[in-house]
């Protein structure tokens, strides 16, 4: 995800723009975020977690 980040901000610093690294790059951080925030555990999950114990 680091060298999504890097590879989009060089590209747009760079004279020639290309798009299509950019979006590639974007992506990639996008589904490296996707993974890291599925083994984030929810705020909710210990309240769900006793409403069900409750019943």
């Amino acid at each position: 995800m680091i060298v999504a980040i890097l590879v989009a901000f060089f590209e747009q610093v760079s004279a020639e723009k290309n798009v299509y690294i950019t979006v590639i790059a974007i992506a990639v951080f996008m589904f490296g975020m996707m993974q890291l925030s599925a083994k984030t555990p929810s705020k909710n999950q210990d309240n769900q977690d006793k409403e069900e114990k409750d019943v």
